[in-house]
């Protein structure tokens, strides 16, 4: 049934603020270089930024704990990545093809991961992380070791609409798996509108739907999504069975970066959906005295020191040898990502 979000009991401290506001920094400030860098002509392959969708992504991933929790992210959660504990060499060494980086420089610029400290690499085809993650809680009750842990994911509006987000969520609820499944409902699945992917009312309907307890939160506000999402975390660690939240939102760039998103309407971009979730954190951040606007400042110029530290890192390691490459499977190199 679906949740009260008010009665979600705030999880959030002052500190816990100031992680996940500091890892949206991180993503965007990572993702604006990574897109100058793409539109130069210095990355190949595809670039999907997080923007605007910043605040909801960190805030799933700064809810779970590194090397314990299951985190299964999107495209564009870059900000969850940080949030949850991924060293930026990580994503500078994928998309400049390091042979150093957690896929040898071989995959996907977003198709990294660490699963042995409990993050994914992101899945291309929509909804099949539902399933993914459903499938690593399942097999860590089986071992006993599922006590304390957590499993989440962040979707799109549009991957609601695949067999696999609907089977792996039914399973969730079968089996009252500790999961914790966002949905970032940005409007358009690539340029489809909502009304032309979906004719339920809400997206929480599909929640109901399979006894799964559902919230729902605006994805431009800092402060309720670390209590939403937050509270949906908690819930699932104490037992409460698998959790969905809804964010209402708009991307706030295209698709990925060759795409101008000319199919969104003025309308739809000046309104409320349509603000920057980076400036509304900012001034909830003052306003609550969780900082400052000097902190704030020197945070930004921290960051922007660890990415232009991080981009040259990786652009001064060797690619990958053809010759000296094994050419096995990526399950076999994923045993080896610690040792890189």
């Amino acid at each position: 049934m679906p949740a009260d979000a008010d009665a979600t009991p705030v999880r959030d401290e002052r500190e816990h603020a100031r992680k996940v506001f500091r890892a949206m920094l991180e993503a965007r400030q990572l993702e604006t270089k990574l897109s100058s860098m793409y539109k130069a002509g210095k990355i190949v392959g595809g670039v999907y930024l997080g923007k605007g969708q910043e605040a909801v992504s960190a805030s799933l991933g700064g809810g779970l704990n590194w090397g314990t929790d299951v985190f299964a992210p999107l495209i564009r959660d870059q900000a969850g990545r940080s949030a949850f504990g991924e060293d930026m060499l990580d994503c500078t060494r994928t998309y400049l093809g390091s042979s150093l980086g957690p896929m040898h420089g071989r995959d996907g610029n977003i198709h990294r991961g660490r699963p042995k400290e409990g993050l994914l690499a992101m899945i291309s085809h929509l909804g099949a992380s539902v399933p993914v993650v459903a499938g690593v809680l399942l097999s860590r009750r089986l071992q006993g070791k599922l006590d304390g842990v957590v499993g989440a994911t962040c979707i799109g509006d549009g991957g609601t609409s695949t067999g696999a987000f609907h089977e792996g969520l039914n399973a969730a609820a079968v089996e009252r798996l500790p999961m914790v499944v966002v949905v970032a409902n940005n409007q358009f699945a690539y340029s489809t509108p909502n009304d032309r992917q979906f004719a339920c009312g809400d997206l929480l309907d599909r929640a109901v739907g399979y006894g799964v307890e559902g919230s729902s939160v605006d994805g431009t506000d800092f402060l309720d999504c670390l209590r939403v999402i937050g509270g949906a975390i908690d819930r699932a660690r104490s037992g409460a069975g698998p959790q969905m939240v809804v964010a209402r939102l708009l991307r706030l760039s295209g698709h990925g970066e060759h795409d101008d998103a000319s199919y969104v309407p003025d309308k739809l971009r000046a309104g409320g959906l349509g603000r920057d979730c980076m400036q509304v954190a900012a001034a909830q951040m003052i306003e609550t005295g969780y900082a400052t606007e000097g902190e704030i400042s020197d945070w930004q110029t921290e960051v922007e020191d660890a990415v232009q530290l991080a981009i040259a890192t990786a652009q001064q390691e060797p690619p990958p040898d053809p010759w000296k490459e094994r050419w096995d499977a990526r399950s076999t190199k994923l045993s080896m990502v610690t040792e890189a």
